[in-house]
């Protein structure tokens, strides 16, 4: 079993903002594998099912980002799997919008989410599915860019981007993560049209 987790904010406020991706990312897997996040426990939603032939867990904090950890600790304990068998999917500033980082563990990256992860874990040997959003303008403070609407050049290309990172996260569970970083790392980003 696995439990795959996906990261974001609670509330209609920020169900469609950039660090929400995480969970757009978990609800397009869910809605191609028929499972139901409707199950509330864990201080989170959640849904059992399968992906092909490994039987899964699909987590969606409702904690606020930066207290994910908890959440996810006690999905993990409750269905008993170890560290190795948690996948994390969240936004990455840093990774240009539409472009797949997949991880097989490390640091935080400056991501409040997955440092939470991390802290409840009690260590980082967790694979993670980063998608990027890309950098705010110069203009624009970090808080408030990864809070913020994706743009509309950006929206037309959204369903691609969380087609593909759902298809990555299976690839994950079926191929490996190495196979699963030659098929969707190396190619290019998804481009806003």
């Amino acid at each position: 079993m696995k439990v795959i987790a996906g990261l974001g904010n609670p509330g209609v406020r920020y169900q469609w903002s950039r660090h929400n991706i995480g969970f757009q990312v978990l609800d397009q897997l869910a809605a191609t594998h028929r499972i139901s996040l409707v199950q509330r426990r864990f201080k989170s939603f959640y849904g059992t099912g399968w992906i092909d032939s490994q039987r899964v867990v699909l987590v969606k904090p409702l904690t606020f980002m930066n207290l994910s950890g908890e959440a996810v600790r006690k999905a993990v304990d409750f269905f008993n799997v170890g560290m190795e068998d948690l996948i994390v999917t969240h936004d990455d500033i840093d990774l240009p919008f539409g472009k797949l980082r997949i991880k097989r563990r490390g640091g935080d990256g400056g991501h409040q989410g997955v440092r939470s992860i991390i802290e409840w874990m009690g260590g980082n040997d967790f694979p993670r599915l980063k998608v990027g959003i890309g950098r705010p303008p110069t203009d624009v403070e970090a808080a408030d860019y990864v809070l913020s609407p994706f743009e509309e050049v950006e929206k037309s290309s959204l369903d691609t981007v969380l087609k593909k990172a759902s298809e990555a996260l299976a690839a994950i569970l079926h191929e490996g993560i190495a196979a699963a970083m030659n098929r969707y790392q190396g190619k290019e980003r998804i481009i806003a049209k």
